[in-house]
């Protein structure tokens, strides 16, 4: 995901000071707040007092650092231990520094580890999510006292336990399909004494015999909205999260309502930060040889046009970009626009040039310049967007719109796959 974002209001706010890293977990939990009041993703009430008050070091009282280099292979990680003395400033800073924590390496067992065990290579597969996303997510949901949430993707429970300090913890379903990650939940949840409803199982089909919710949301990101969701989602209810084509690049929130007749609707609208695929992420940044080969343009075919790309400031476009030409991976961190389709080796970049027009190279058997342009046409007839209604058809369907007429804009959402039989069990 991206690095922490900087606050991007109209007027210059005065810098807040924040306290130097200590082995204080108030006064850490207390920076890490006002650094998010200060970037506009929580505010007072509710979310941001259980912020405050949940301790995550009793959460996460492990995590893994990562002890080499981005681009480096294979990569070290390194158990970080709260209880350790010397792992304690160093795990308290990633517990509040506003980036993901990562809890699960390829799917081991969370409890019973020693502080200081590494690993080398593999994935890391669960993880407490980056707090912009997660504080602004859960203001979202309006929790309040009473309602019945269903939080899918239980990870370190982080929000499960804000769930359950606004809504009673009684009122709380946390669904996971890893037991490892369910059983580790648990037991920290515990020690806070918060007792949810934990299931290791599938979150996509949720959990009929608790339904119906008044929220659900998912830590991961979706190909759709399950339908499973639809069906037990309560009358006044809300339903909020990230769908994605696999690409980590251009993130939308879906938020879906159900009015008390039972009518359900939908809007899609582009995020600066969003969740990624729960599993099977093949990719989330161009790696280095990738980049030497856009760097050094080889093979590549320069040309020079009048035309520009569509501006970073145009959220929608790169949205639709995402879903009508998949597969795509935006690099950061430069003025440039360049982005590759890994899957295959196509890559563009484009850049100003000395006549004011732009020079635009490109490689691979993807034309990805004609792609940009071909959706920008498209989004500039549908009146330059900046949200997408979601549509549930009678067929079963679900369809991202905007637009009039013939000039809409519109694509349809994969199909959910066959899901693999399960037997979910309360644990």
């Amino acid at each position: 995901m991206p690095e922490h974002p900087s606050t991007d209001g109209l007027t210059a706010a005065v810098p807040r000071q924040f306290p130097e890293p200590s082995t204080d977990p108030a006064a850490a939990r207390a920076a890490m707040v006002a650094r998010l009041e200060d970037e506009g993703a929580v505010h007072p009430g509710p979310v941001r007092d259980a912020l405050l008050r949940i301790p995550r070091e009793v959460l996460m009282p492990q995590g893994y650092a990562r002890r080499t280099a981005l681009d480096e292979l294979p990569v070290q990680w390194q158990l970080l231990d709260w209880t350790a003395p010397a792992d304690r400033a160093e795990h308290l800073e990633a517990l509040h520094c506003g980036e993901s924590v990562l809890i699960q390496h390829d799917g081991e067992r969370i409890l019973g580890r020693h502080a200081g065990e590494r690993r080398t290579g593999g994935t890391m597969t669960s993880m407490s999510s980056g707090m912009f996303m997660t504080a602004v997510v859960m203001e979202q949901l309006g929790l309040r006292r009473g309602l019945r949430v269903a939080d899918v993707g239980t990870g370190a429970a982080v929000t499960c336990a804000i769930a359950s300090h606004i809504c009673g913890d009684r009122n709380v379903l946390s669904l996971d399909r890893d037991p490892h990650v369910t059983e580790a939940a648990r037991h920290h949840l515990a020690a806070l004494g918060v007792h949810p409803t934990l299931i290791t199982g599938d979150g996509e089909a949720l959990w009929p015999a608790l339904a119906p919710f008044d929220r659900i949301f998912a830590t991961y990101s979706l190909a759709r909205v399950p339908e499973a969701w639809l069906e037990q989602l309560a009358p006044g209810g809300r339903a909020l999260l990230h769908l994605t084509t696999g690409s980590p690049s251009w993130p939308g929130l879906a938020v879906v309502s159900k009015d008390p007749a039972d009518h359900i609707t939908g809007q899609f609208r582009p995020v600066r930060y969003g969740h990624r695929a729960g599993h099977g992420l093949d990719w989330i940044y161009l790696k280095k040889p990738f980049r030497d080969r856009i760097e050094t343009c080889d093979g590549a075919t320069i040309a020079h046009t009048r035309q520009a790309p569509p501006p970073d400031n145009a959220p929608g476009f790169w949205i639709a970009l995402n879903f009508l030409h998949t597969g795509l991976v935006r690099k950061g961190g430069t003025d440039d626009l360049i982005i590759g389709a890994p899957a295959c080796g196509s890559w563009v970049s484009a850049r100003p040039d000395s006549t004011g027009g732009w020079e635009v190279a490109s490689a691979g058997p993807r034309d990805i310049w004609a792609e940009i342009q071909d959706t920008a046409s498209r989004w500039h007839a549908a009146g330059s967007p900046d949200a997408y209604r979601l549509r549930f058809e009678s067929d079963g369907q679900q369809r991202l719109t905007a637009g009039p007429g013939r000039h809409e804009l519109a694509w349809t959402l994969p199909n959910s796959p066959t899901p693999t039989p399960r037997s979910p069990t309360p644990r």
